[in-house]
């Protein structure tokens, strides 16, 4: 007997409800549904897989919760257009309820990651993307308003990262840029009197952006990264 996932649980490996998902992803990865394209019905996909409609119920909601499937109202289940941020965007999560360690190595990916895209934008930024940057970075430097300083802030990386012509990478920074775990930089920063350090590095980005040099934009950005890592390994300390 076909025992599905309970109600709100995640699939386990091995069962019949993940075999499933696996088996729509290899359809999709493999060209036979492509995006955009409609669901055969519950009952068909379930016949041609062979396993029960309950496991393809719960197949089919996993790969919605994920961004991978979409449900349209009076019309059936459709293939997204799987654009990168659809479905990368449940990656936010993890950011957003790491504590502890788990945050430090998160840090420790963003800085990789932050430093490739920040090299990427120095030799692909335009004019009207520099500009936007450059909007942010003042905007930055004209308050010391932490939730300003913060808004100001996401969008100054994420001009950056969009500049970067890497989609994918940018979805990547976009979950792991947390709202709230920033909100707390910032807050310490503020008490700390540490804004006009990170002005300063936030500006020396900008400095090579216009340069259009890759490298120094590279340091910029893993100093910069580099600097709330260590911030954070001392709050934990203490």
């Amino acid at each position: 007997m076909d025992e599905s996932p309970a109600e709100g649980t995640a699939p386990q490996k091995g069962t019949v409800t993940q075999r499933a998902i696996e088996q729509i992803k290899a359809m999709i990865g493999e060209g036979r549904l492509e995006p955009g394209e409609r669901l055969p019905t519950e009952r068909d996909l379930a016949a041609r897989l062979g396993i029960s409609r309950s496991s393809m119920r719960e197949a089919i909601r996993a790969l919605t919760v994920l961004g991978v499937l979409e449900a349209r109202h009076g019309s059936g289940i459709y293939v997204t257009q799987l654009e990168a941020g659809d479905l990368l965007e449940t990656f936010g999560v993890v950011a957003d309820l790491s504590r502890g360690p788990g945050l430090v190595e998160l840090l420790e990916v963003r800085r990789v990651l932050e430093s490739t895209a920040t090299a990427l934008a120095a030799a692909r930024i335009t004019p009207d993307q520099l500009a936007a940057v450059e909007k942010h970075l003042t905007a930055m430097e004209a308050t010391d308003d932490p939730e300003e300083i913060l808004s100001h802030d996401l969008a100054f990386h994420r001009a950056i990262a969009a500049a970067a012509g890497n989609d994918t990478m940018a979805a990547i920074l976009e979950g792991l840029s947390s709202r709230t775990f920033r909100a707390r930089v910032w807050r310490g920063y503020q008490e700390e009197g540490a804004f006009e350090r990170t002005r300063r590095e936030h500006a020396a980005i900008h400095r090579a952006l216009v340069a259009h040099d890759p490298e120094a934009a590279r340091a910029a950005a893993a100093s910069h990264v580099g600097e709330v890592e260590q911030w954070l390994r001392t709050q934990l300390r203490s």
